[in-house]
């Protein structure tokens, strides 16, 4: 596994600086808006065909809806049921290029189990959907790599499912699906497109667009670490803000062509032994659909499906949603949850493309919906995070078309991402490269699947300085070279940047405490040169977040936020 080419541009402070002073002073061909994974991929899309381009975010690197999602890759199985045969299967297409080519270090299988509980009929029902969902699985002759459906019995299933209430089930169908860490799947896209030479920039706020002839001709845009100003001119701009799109919008002077429902969906995360399954879960409800994930050592539980009228950047979990989902998955368990063994919640909200007013969201398409709102100006919404990179296709495709920009057509079919170059030699060298390091098997096969070929960058911080090699906190996977890794390499800027998407530790585990959090701040605070006073905001600012999350679903505290005489509180009980 050599290491010596094809490395990836290091997102931090020095390329942040230097992309945006580029992108002001040269302009770019395409100027992408939104740093979701639609933009993000948008972004790589335009790389590929050797344009100029710029991608800005007002935020962090899949800071909203792309980093709050169920983690999934997948085809949609209650689509069928509303005959949107067309999105199930592009959605499947696209799992496949995910796995086979294009991210298989990130995009993994996971086993589900459907729970037949009404008999026959529903076996029947199910199953029919089921061998439609493998069918739409091959292309050009070809099966995509994820094994068929499988009918079990009862006793079977209570065999793979202790945790299930033998009352609650007559059978099951298993089947197979994809998964991935929603949040390190943009930031990868963002890096693959800056080592093509895109111009990525996080924390870039855009406050108004320019004009030329009649034309959008980029953007103004403010560096939300200075205030300053800097103009990026292009020839052509892509709005891909998502739940944002109204605020896009607004800044043009025409008749808005899109409007957005903004539907939010709920998650719960709970150990994995309060759960006896060797899979996860899908179950019906009478909204929508279900998932119990199986995450690490965790079970994610969602999701809701309900609208949502309140502050994009900050959707709301509230006792209700709690409730739903507790009541719903506790139809089928042996030993029903409490909110006691809630560690973490979190929402996130889906950019529905209204296709009139009123109504419940769970009937809206997620197919996406590309317009041009003015001449040099192309918006895009709707959409999945499964089919991520045809958005992105279509809506390059037409901006360029839109500006009349001559360029070739798409090519990431065939780019894998950063990691997936030399993912067949990573696997097979990893474990013997890591051991030396003093790397569990275990801790390898974790950074395996998030880094890819690129652990040997991981393994290169640790062997200048050993403490990184150690765990966040005693018990965690999570290594403080991933920490550094962050700022470093993968431009996260905030303690809540590192630990919540790209360590993903905020609400997997409940007990970092003040002194935890306060090691991994000085860890990722010297390359960015904060001083004591900035780490100690910092880690103040990530408790207040996650105790105003924790109380407005109506759940105790956590260990993190303590307890009266330095006691800690687990599962909301003094320790």
């Amino acid at each position: 596994m050599n290491d010596d080419q094809g490395a990836p541009v290091r997102l931090d402070l020095a390329y942040r600086s230097a992309a945006l002073e580029a992108a002001s002073s040269e302009g770019v061909d395409l100027l992408v808006i939104g740093g979701g994974v639609v933009g993000a991929g948008a972004a790589l899309d335009a790389a590929t065909r050797g344009l100029r381009v710029a991608l800005v975010e007002a935020g962090d690197w899949g800071g909203g809806t792309s980093s709050r999602s169920s983690r999934l890759i997948h085809g949609g199985i209650r689509y069928l049921e509303q005959m949107d045969f067309a999105l199930v299967r592009e959605a499947l297409v696209e799992q496949g290029l995910l796995l086979r080519r294009l991210a298989p270090h990130l995009v993994r299988p996971v086993r589900f189990l459907y729970p037949v509980q009404r008999g026959l009929p529903e076996r029947l029902y199910v199953g029919t959907g089921m061998a439609m969902y493998d069918a739409f699985r091959f292309t050009r002759g070809r099966r995509l790599p994820l094994p068929p459906h499988k009918h079990l019995g009862r006793a079977e299933v209570l065999r793979e499912m202790p945790g299930l209430d033998p009352g609650a089930v007559r059978g099951g169908l298993a089947y197979y699906d994809g998964q991935v860490d929603d949040a390190r799947l943009v930031v990868t896209l963002a890096r693959t497109a800056a080592a093509l030479g895109a111009r990525v920039i996080s924390r870039a706020r855009v406050v108004d667009l320019l004009r030329s002839g009649g034309w959008v001709a980029g953007a103004r845009v403010r560096d939300e670490l200075t205030g300053e100003e800097r103009e990026i001119r292009a020839r052509a701009v892509v709005n891909a803000t998502g739940v944002w799109t109204a605020q896009m919008q607004a800044l043009s002077p025409a008749r808005p062509t899109l409007r957005v429902t903004m539907s939010k969906g709920v998650h719960l995360l709970v150990d994995r032994d309060r759960i006896d399954a060797s899979m996860g879960l899908l179950l019906r409800t009478d909204r929508s659909v279900l998932f119990v994930i199986p995450w690490g050592r965790r079970w994610l539980i969602g999701t809701t499906d309900t609208p949502y009228t309140g502050d994009p950047a900050h959707p709301t979990v509230d006792s209700e949603d709690v409730s739903y989902l507790l009541d719903n998955v506790n139809r089928v368990l042996a030993r029903p949850l409490r909110r006691e063994d809630i560690l973490g919640v979190y929402a996130g909200l889906r950019p529905l493309v209204a296709a009139g007013d009123g109504g419940p969201t769970t009937k809206l398409s997620r197919e996406h919906v590309v317009e041009t709102l003015e001449p040099g100006f192309t918006m895009i919404a709707g959409g999945k995070l499964t089919t991520y990179r045809v958005m992105a296709r279509d809506v390059v495709d037409a901006a360029l078309a839109d500006a009349s920009v001559a360029a070739p057509p798409s090519r990431t079919a065939e780019v894998p991402l950063v990691g997936a170059r030399r993912w067949r030699a990573a696997r097979e060298l990893a474990y013997e490269l890591c051991r030396p390091a003093g790397l569990a098997d275990d801790a390898t096969e974790r950074l395996l699947w998030r880094y890819g070929d690129r652990l040997l960058d991981l393994l290169h911080l640790i062997d200048a300085d050993a403490e990184l090699g150690e765990p966040v906190a005693d018990g965690h996977d999570a290594l403080l070279a991933e920490a550094r890794y962050a700022v470093e390499a993968e431009g996260a800027l905030t303690l809540e940047d590192v630990l919540t998407r790209r360590l993903r530790l905020t609400g997997e585990v409940d007990d970092l405490s003040e002194e935890h959090l306060e090691r991994v701040a000085a860890v990722v605070g010297e390359p960015l040169g904060w001083s004591e006073e900035r780490r100690r905001e910092e880690v103040s600012a990530y408790l207040a977040e996650r105790a105003r999350e924790r109380e407005g679903a109506g759940l105790p505290p956590s260990a993190g936020e303590g307890a009266p005489d330095g006691h800690a509180v687990v599962g909301g009980r003094q320790a």
